[in-house]
Formats: C-alpha cells, sequence, structure tokens
C-alpha cells in the first residue's frame, strides 16, 4: 500500500548544528503521497544533513520528522522501513554482482530468498537492467551503477523515495534517463518521491519545489511559481542575494 495517514513525508522545524556552526535552522516541508518533490540547493545547503536526519544517521533534538504518520523519534522502525534511500556517496560493492549486491540488501530486510529473487529480476527489468544481472558492479557505468542503486533501494517495497544529489557525475543522457526512471515510478507505482539537486535543468514547471539555502528554506512551491516568469537560476540568485542584504 503506498498511502497512509498524512503526507508521505513531513518535515517540521528541524534545526542541527555540528558544534558552533548551524546545518539546518528550522526546516519545515512536507512530500505529498504520490508526488515528486524537489529539494534545490548548492553544495553546502544542508540537503545531506537533512537526508541524513530523516534516515536517523543523525539525531536531533529540534523538530518533527514523520513518515506516513509514524513518527521518527517514537516509532523509527515503522517509518524508516516505508523508506528507500540512494545516497550521493555510491554504496554498491563493486567486487559483487547486480544480483547479489540486491539480495545482500533483501537479506537485510528480512526477505526470504525465493521471494527476493524474484523482486530483484523484476525490478532490474523495470530499470533496463535485467542482461546485466550477473555483471560486476565494476564494468558498470556510473548511470548504469545509478540505475542498480534505485532498484536497491526499492527492494524491501518502500513507498517513500529518497534520492541525494543522484546525477552527480553523470552525463546528460544518463542523468536524463536516471530523472526519467524516478518519474515514471512516481506516474506508475504511485511512489512518493524526495529529489535533492543543485541542478536547475532537471526540474519541470509544474514539480513541487523546496528551495534550501545555507539550512533554511527560502521558497515553498511549484517551479514555476518560484521562478516568477522567469529561470529557476536567476529567481534563486535573486532570493539568495535578498537574504544576504537582509
Amino acid at each position: 500500500m503506498r498511502g497512509g495517514p498524512g503526507p508521505a513525508l513531513s518535515v517540521e522545524g528541524v534545526s542541527h548544528r555540528f558544534g558552533a556552526r548551524e546545518a539546518l535552522s528550522g526546516v519545515s516541508l512536507a512530500v505529498p503521497v504520490g508526488r515528486f518533490v524537489a529539494l534545490l540547493g548548492p553544495n553546502g545547503a544542508g540537503k545531506t544533513t537533512l537526508f541524513s536526519i530523516v534516515t536517523r544517521l543523525y539525531h536531533t533534538r529540534q523538530g518533527r520528522v514523520a513518515v506516513f504518520g509514524h513518527n521518527l523519534a517514537r516509532e523509527p522502525a515503522q517509518g524508516l522501513a516505508r523508506i528507500g534511500v540512494v545516497f550521493q556517496a555510491r554504496t554498491l560493492d563493486t567486487d559483487l554482482t547486480v544480483r547479489q549486491n540486491l539480495l545482500y540488501h533483501a537479506a537485510l530486510h528480512g526477505l526470504p530468498r525465493r521471494v527476493a529473487m524474484g523482486r530483484v529480476e523484476a525490478l532490474l527489468a523495470r530499470v533496463g537492467l535485467l542482461d546485466r544481472i550477473d555483471d560486476k558492479i565494476r564494468v558498470l557505468s556510473g548511470g548504469q551503477s545509478r540505475r542498480v542503486e534505485i532498484a536497491r533501494s526499492l527492494v524491501h517495497g518502500p513507498s517513500l523515495l529518497l534520492l541525494d544529489e543522484p546525477t552527480v557525475g553523470l552525463d546528460l543522457e544518463s542523468r536524463a534517463d536516471i530523472l526519467a526512471t524516478v518519474r515514471a515510478l512516481v506516474r506508475d507505482e504511485g511512489i512518493s518521491v524526495l529529489w535533492a539537486t543543485h541542478i536547475f535543468e532537471e526540474l519541470q514547471p509544474d514539480d513541487a519545489l523546496v528551495v534550501l539555502h545555507r539550512g533554511r528554506v527560502i521558497a515553498d512551491g511549484t517551479a514555476a511559481q518560484v521562478a516568477g516568469g522567469g529561470t529557476l537560476e536567476a529567481a534563486f540568485r535573486r532570493m539568495t542575494a535578498l537574504e544576504k542584504a537582509a
């Protein structure tokens, strides 16, 4: 089931510090069920810190995070079970095959091997890599490896997918393929997605968009609304200039 009470992801007033440095300040956002939401911001904006809090790699005492109504401070297991993650850093074992990487992930989630085998093959077919199932990760291209990571993130059947800068370092064609794959998951499977990026061109006018800068949300709306009749890049430059002057 993809649905549940409230939004897929709710972040309310989350703040986080690394010593004296404030990485996030009162960040609030929501990912509606079955929607693609972009989190746009430059390197250092706080995107990865936010993802680390949502996935419980970091703990914060300020604010609230809920996944399909499960408050992660009180019900972490129930909330995290609904999440699939593709981190910015590559995390596949390059000495294992595609199949072995995905089956290992399935085992971590307690899936019976027979069930996992069928699911792995179906997901690899979904991302166009079933013919590479027995190839080692090290022989794949960057774009193919990313698609394997997307398939791996879906093995346990999550309803919310978090992707942190998934197209970094890829060529234009590979970037477009990855983005199309994820948008198809939203359209065809009803999966909710939070897509973190610094690349303006990856967004469509009707995408829900949250703009993060220096740990603060400075805009929230559709990409077209945030752009205000111009380009997103120009709008972002105006907003950040105003923030610096304030």
